[in-house]
């Protein structure tokens, strides 16, 4: 079923055409992605789409009733209103009946303003409809209802605004980058929920893993043509390479016949027949084809970087807290040459703040943080680039110089750098608050590595970027020869450039993980299905003997055997944390092969020790 037709849109900013002539369809049940490149007007589509914006020419016909949700980049609040507020707002027929139910509940003395409120949730069945709108709240840590909005971070906006458009329940889901600001566990249950539910998608995404996983069909804008891939990201990669390789036999083709006609219209024929005509017509279509060229310019990334000594970064003891949240606590670590990590952790977690103190732009409670001497930072933060009034994108470069050094002693002027970062020569004249959001993030990744540096900080860098400059940002960070340090929620962007993890857990728990995100997924949910299975045969035990009060055990146990139990947990406790102490011992990257070695047996008896009096504690405790 049709819910709604795009015809011959086309949108242009004074001389600049965004696209043209953009026609397809949306039908109940497609999860369709919609792909182009920064600046190709991804977001005035999706605006177009959901009403927010008018086409120069075409129209958008929509099925009669249809109701549509659009979670744009900034979503737009209303600042005086409460979250439950703000939710309530909908007009939702559903929602509007719960609102009733939880009104009544509070006044339980009013019973027949209940009984209608009781009634009218059985009557649209909205028991279930209230489970999941709440279980939708608390997945994306929205639970205190009662905070204005003009107290929210743009993050809990952007969460909140998400769950306002999967709370509606609409015939169509219009989203502009869904996965921005939400941190790998509410990523995961988004991709779950939208692959599990029969919601009818049309999205803008930069995550291709999201990508693989929830889309069945991929939109593709490409120099100025709309391409269709019936299914997902890796089906949309092959066939689109097909189609490449295809363009380009049939303009090797196009070429050749252009030199054959080419020939023909110099010979100038007399004779001007009605075939000649149609031939002369269709010379001037051969000669277009023959000189259509993909603009598949790629970003290419050379700069030099800057040498690097034998001291890198050393942090020694450093601790960090707020009030009632601890952050670091005596963390210890040396970075060594070329090293790739990756940070991962839940918001909240101080990732951003390890960042602040590893730069210098933020000092710890405690403890040192010593950098080498030939170091030389290159911070992208999540604030991305200062936007001055009246400043064109050619004057943000060359507030670095007019001439930038590249590689083996060649140069560049800034004119050409930014045309290697997509900015063509008219671009570079635009005024940079008229740039879309993921071209300023391309023009401050630009300002970041210009500065050639060595220890390379990136604090969410693929956020708004498109997916061809992710690709070749993803191949020049792999040839970076420099120390890389990447807080990323794009799990295919981890998986590709980082050795290992730094996992930060919260209440100052940071553990350092050895291989990429997919490698730690797999543990974790090795470790969930396990620790599922001794909960499943503590259950089956407890259920299988009687259950005796601590009276009981007491009785049973002689009094050494009393002391003994009580002695066995306080040595088991500290067994437990002397083991911990030394697993965190095996992150010092200077350790000698036989202090290693040493560690080992250390641990190993520590183990067994463990084992034997866990073991007897069992005994004592049946």
């Amino acid at each position: 079923m049709n819910l709604l037709t795009v015809e011959n849109l086309s949108k242009s900013f004074g001389e600049l055409t965004l696209f043209s002539n953009i026609s397809f369809g949306i039908n109940k049940d497609q999860k369709i992605a919609f792909i182009a490149k920064n600046g190709s007007g991804k977001t005035s589509i999706l605006n177009i789409l959901a009403g927010k914006d008018s086409s120069d020419t075409g129209q958008v016909n929509m099925r009669k009733g249809v109701r549509i949700s659009f979670l744009e980049q900034e979503p737009n609040l209303d600042p005086d209103l409460t979250i439950e507020e703000t939710i309530f707002a909908s007009d939702n027929e559903v929602l509007k009946v719960i609102q009733n139910y939880e009104h009544a509940l509070q006044n339980p003395e009013d019973a027949e303003a209940y009984q209608k409120a009781f009634e009218a949730m059985e009557r649209y069945d909205a028991w279930d409809f209230e489970t999941q709108y709440k279980q939708i709240l608390s997945k994306l840590k929205l639970d205190d209802l009662s905070i204005k909005i003009n107290l929210l971070s743009g993050g809990q906006k952007k969460r909140l605004a998400l769950a306002n458009a999967l709370i509606n329940r609409p015939d169509l889901l219009i989203l502009d980058e869904p996965t921005n600001h939400l941190d790998l566990e509410m990523i995961e249950w988004l991709e779950q929920y939208f692959a599990r539910e029969n919601l009818t998608l049309f999205m803008v995404t930069h995550d291709r893993y999201f990508l693989e996983r929830v889309c069945n069909e991929i939109l593709e804008l490409d120099n100025g043509q709309l391409y269709n891939y019936k299914g997902n990201y890796s089906y949309y990669l092959e066939k689109k390479e097909a189609r490449i390789e295809q363009e380009a036999v049939e303009q090797h083709k196009s070429k050749l016949l252009y030199k054959k006609e080419l020939d023909w219209m110099r010979k100038q024929p007399k004779a001007r027949t009605t075939k000649s005509k149609s031939r002369i017509d269709d010379f001037h279509d051969i000669k277009e084809r023959a000189n259509k060229r993909r603009q598949d310019h790629e970003i290419q990334l050379e700069i030099n970087m800057e040498r690097m000594g034998s001291k890198v970064v050393e942090l020694h003891k450093i601790s960090k807290s707020y009030p009632g949240k601890p952050i670091l606590d005596k963390f210890e670590y040396n970075f060594i040459k070329g090293e790739r990590i990756g940070i991962i952790g839940k918001n909240g977690t101080g990732k951003s703040t390890f960042l602040n103190i590893l730069t210098g732009k933020d000092t710890p409670d405690s403890g040192k943080v010593v950098i080498g001497e030939t170091i030389k930072f290159g911070y992208y933060t999540q604030g991305g680039i200062e936007i001055k009034e009246g400043q064109k994108v050619i004057d943000v470069i060359r507030e670095f110089g007019d001439y930038i050094p590249l590689m083996k002693g060649r140069q560049i002027s800034a004119q050409q750098l930014l045309e290697r970062f997509l900015f063509d020569r008219k671009k570079q004249y635009d005024f940079v608050e008229k740039l879309s959001g993921g071209e300023r993030k391309r023009l401050y990744l630009c300002t970041v590595l210009i500065q050639n540096p060595n220890f390379l900080i990136l604090d969410e860098p693929t956020n708004d970027l498109d997916i061809v400059t992710l690709n070749v940002l993803e191949s020049f960070l792999l040839d970076f020869p420099g120390c890389l340090l990447v807080v990323s929620h794009d799990r295919y962007f981890m998986d590709k450039i980082v050795d290992h993890l730094f996992v930060f857990r919260g209440n100052a728990h940071i553990e350092d993980f050895p291989g990429n995100y997919s490698d730690y997924r797999t543990y974790e949910d090795s470790m969930e299905q396990d620790l599922r299975a001794e909960k499943q045969k503590a259950v089956e035990i407890k259920s299988s003997k009687p259950e005796r009060t601590d009276s009981q055990k007491e009785k049973k146990l002689s009094f050494l055997e009393q002391k003994e139990f009580k002695q066995l947990e306080k040595d088991i406790e500290k067994l437990e944390a002397k083991k911990e102490a030394l697993q965190h011992k095996f992150t010092d990257t200077s350790l000698s092969g036989e202090e290693i070695t040493e560690l080992s047996i250390q641990l190993s008896d520590i183990e067994a020790s463990i084992e034997k009096k866990t073991e007897r504690w069992f005994e004592l405790s049946m």
